[in-house]
């Protein structure tokens, strides 16, 4: 019987789209990057120190992979993850549509769905859990609203209000006349905010709620994946800087929430064609000249990203000894053949690391279906020989 797992993989890296699944079967290379990363986390679950960090890389050779791997990393630590690309519709300078967007990609630990209302629908106002969120949204955030809100949310019995009042949490936001209309109904006092709430200023708060609450819950912190981030390129030139500056937000331990980490996956060229190619630092020194920071700081982490270098030799033929014995398991046969030839079969899948890998792939395909590969041909499973000619279409019929 076919392995579906293992057919699932084979088919993920035949598209080329990432996969959480690969992320998790495919873990091994680059150790010294993933050790850091490892470390970070470590430090967010014993310690809470929260902190970010910036990799980059060139198109096709492992970003958006390695993310995957620190997803399933994170989720065995016992850790939230929310995953997110950025995009026109979620651009980095708009805080309130990342917020939106990376709650509804948000995964407890374990889940392959995302989600996590249910968990909150089950806290009673009554509970420890329930009176310390009231007491941290009263006292340590910018404004008091989600404190109202929360307080409401847990006490309402109204399935409307309930539904209007979860919709807020999750990046729709309530404007202020209602949410005052159903907290004056249900406990009979008014709302007496201590800083009006707009949520083009004030959406930090809802992450330091969210990232509060995930520890409340048990989870040992929050991870924050963020993809695509070069589209920041292609703001305008004030959207840019204060996209740089929300970044500071999630990279700078002193303005992180609690217990968080954040991965920012970047291209290679970012530098080079944004950061000096529209001087940026010149654009910062006209735009905010009395306030550079932290775009600035945020500017020099750009710049010095670490960059993912393509795979060694060694770690290119671990993987494609993982992908050989996937393909066997996948179609229930034994491709007993040298990692050496299958390593030569990726010589026409150019320079990246997803060309070659689909390259592999292709020639597994062609032995298992044809017994022959271009100049490899195998007259049984698993028996090794070599032919001058490649096969014509009429050898296979």
């Amino acid at each position: 019987m076919y392995d579906m797992e293992a057919r699932h993989i084979i088919e993920a890296l035949r598209s080329g789209i990432p996969s959480r699944a690969v992320g998790q079967y495919f873990s091994e290379a680059r150790p010294r990057i993933m050790k850091e990363i490892s470390g970070r986390l470590d430090m967010v679950c014993e310690q809470r120190k929260s902190n970010g960090m910036i990799i980059c890389g060139k198109y096709g050779e492992g970003k958006t992979h390695l993310l995957n791997t620190v997803f399933n990393l994170a989720h065995s630590n016992n850790m939230v993850v929310s995953y997110l690309s950025l995009s026109k519709e979620t651009p980095m300078d708009k805080l309130y549509l990342v917020y939106q967007k990376l709650v509804q990609n948000t995964y407890l630990p374990m889940r392959r769905q995302p989600g996590f209302m249910q968990e909150l629908e089950q806290i009673s106002s009554g509970s420890p859990i329930a009176s310390e969120m009231l007491l941290y949204s009263a006292k340590h955030l910018e404004t008091d609203k989600l404190y109202y809100l929360f307080r409401s949310y847990l006490n309402t019995e109204d399935s409307d209000e309930k539904f209007l009042l979860q919709a807020d949490l999750e990046g729709d936001f309530i404007a202020n006349v209602p949410l005052k209309k159903i907290y004056r109904r249900i406990f009979n006092q008014p709302v007496k905010y201590n800083v009006n709430f707009t949520k083009t200023k004030h959406c930090k708060d809802y992450f330091s709620f969210m990232s509060h609450l995930f520890t409340q819950m048990g989870y040992h912190g929050w991870v924050i994946l963020i993809d695509e981030t070069e589209l920041m390129g292609r703001l305008g030139k004030k959207a840019r800087l204060n996209a740089y500056r929300n970044m500071a937000d999630f990279l700078l331990p002193e303005k992180c929430p609690e217990s968080t980490f954040s991965l920012f996956a970047l291209s290679a060229s970012y530098a080079e064609d944004v950061i000096e190619g529209k001087h940026e630092y010149e654009n910062l020194a006209a735009i905010y000249p009395d306030e550079p920071e932290p775009a600035r700081t945020v500017l020099d982490l750009l710049s010095r990203a670490p960059q993912l270098l393509p795979l060694t030799r060694e770690e290119i033929n671990e993987v494609l000894c993982k992908i050989q014995d996937f393909h066997g398991k996948a179609y229930e046969w034994t491709p007993n053949l040298s990692i050496a030839s299958l390593a030569e079969s990726t010589q026409s899948g150019g320079y990246l690391l997803r060309t070659k890998i689909r390259a592999a792939i292709e020639f597994l395909d062609q032995l298992y279906q044809y017994g022959k590969a271009g100049k490899t041909t195998i007259n049984e499973l698993g028996e090794e020989t070599f032919t001058e000619d490649v096969p014509s279409i009429e050898d296979f019929e």
